[in-house]
Order: C-alpha cells, then sequence, then structure tokens
C-alpha cells in the first residue's frame, strides 16, 4: 500500500481553506457559536488541534508498531478541547497550526511500507494508516463550514463531497442504520431504499452528515430522521 496521494492532495486544500475562513475571524469573532450546537468557534479550534495530534498518534502507532491511541479516553479527549478553548486567542490559534503542522510532517516521515500498518481510531475500528490523511480530510472541510465564515457545502469540491457521502453511507452500514432512501446526485447514487431523494451534490452531502434539514431535496414523502454520521 501506498501513500494516498488523492487524499493528501485533497487534505492541503482543505486546510488551506479552514486557514484562510480563520484568517477572517477576529480575535472577539472566536468567541461566538459556531454551527455545532453547544460549541463556539473556540471549542471548534482546539477541536481541530485536538485531532490533528490525535492522528499524529496513529501515524506514530504505524511507524514504530507501538499502540499509540488516538486519546487516553474520550473524556480526556473532551477535557483536552474544553481547556484549549480557554486559550488566549493568539495562543489558541497557534496550537492549531502548531498542530497541523507536526501531523504534516508525520505524513512526509512516514515509510512507504507503513500506510499498509493496521491502527485503531476513537470508534474502535482497525483501519490501514493511508485512510488517516482522509479521517483529518473530513475534518477540515467540514469545519470550515462549521466555523461559520463564509464557507459552504458549495465551495468544496465535487469529488470531496462524494467521499463524504460514501464515508457516511459506509458509518450507517457499519452500525446498521442505514436509511430507507434511494438518495441520488447527478449521476451518482447511494443507498436501495424506498423513498428516492434527489438533490443538488452539496445539500445531498450537507444533510447526510447533519448540517441541513434537506429543504434543497426532493422526495416522494417526509424525509427521514437520519442517525449520526461521527
Amino acid at each position: 500500500m501506498t501513500a494516498p496521494v488523492e487524499t493528501l492532495g485533497w487534505w492541503e486544500d482543505g486546510e488551506r481553506l479552514l486557514g484562510t475562513a480563520l484568517g477572517r475571524l477576529t480575535d472577539e469573532d472566536l468567541d461566538a457559536p459556531s454551527l455545532l450546537t453547544g460549541w463556539s468557534r473556540r471549542h471548534l479550534l482546539a477541536h481541530l488541534a485536538a485531532n490533528a495530534d490525535a492522528l499524529v498518534n496513529l501515524l506514530t502507532w504505524a511507524r514504530t508498531g507501538v499502540e499509540t491511541p488516538m486519546y487516553a479516553s474520550m473524556e480526556a479527549r473532551d477535557a483536552q478541547i474544553y481547556e484549549a478553548a480557554q486559550l488566549p486567542a493568539a495562543e489558541l490559534r497557534a496550537a492549531v497550526v502548531a498542530a497541523t503542522g507536526r501531523l504534516a510532517a508525520a505524513v512526509r516521515g512516514l515509510p512507504e511500507e507503513a500506510w499498509a500498518a493496521q491502527v485503531r481510531t476513537a470508534q474502535g475500528r482497525q483501519v490501514p494508516a493511508a485512510e488517516v490523511p482522509w479521517m483529518r480530510c473530513r475534518e477540515v472541510w467540514v469545519h470550515a463550514v462549521d466555523l461559520d465564515e463564509g464557507v459552504a457545502f458549495t465551495d468544496l469540491p465535487d469529488d470531496v463531497l462524494a467521499a463524504l457521502v460514501d464515508d457516511v453511507f459506509r458509518m450507517w452500514d457499519r452500525r446498521d442504520s442505514v436509511p430507507d432512501v434511494a438518495l441520488f446526485a447527478g449521476d451518482r447514487e447511494w443507498g436501495t431504499g424506498a423513498l428516492a431523494v434527489a438533490g443538488p451534490l452539496p445539500a445531498v452531502a450537507a444533510w447526510v452528515t447533519g448540517r441541513s434539514a434537506g429543504e434543497e431535496l426532493e422526495a416522494d414523502g417526509p424525509l427521514p430522521t437520519l442517525a449520526p454520521w461521527l
């Protein structure tokens, strides 16, 4: 298994988009709510920094063979996020940049053969290290929208949007929670359920990731309540 070149490119583009959105925010703006219920923009940035370091742990595991979980526990993860969210704005911004840099360095330093090494996600899934860049990719693109600073799903590339919907359906399938829908976006299709649902790809991705109620979608009947994605 080799480095996931396409996904790495998506990730780099997503980090740039996120950085641009963050750069438009004043320090005072960071105190405002994000689009995630209960989280300010500060909490979102603290999460992004913690996530980057957690993924460094997985790549360290892949490189060394020594089990290095993403987080000591989910309680420790939550405490880390809430503690970092209280940092002065400049320190919080710097923490995001530094953690992103550590992850980039870990990716660059991973030997080719280590991309096939099996690691375990915070949800308990065994995955090859080659999936780690995608795990970061989905974080930066979706949370760039959640930051609520002018980024929308319409700003995401079609390939990334389609990969997000693929990811959601895989998650649902593993949890036996696939909705009873056949979902269409152009020539793309997901699911084989009884309810036909169609719409633009950005609207489809926003709906399945829990970022919209599906207002831009057309359906043969009422839209179902969707199970969580992550």
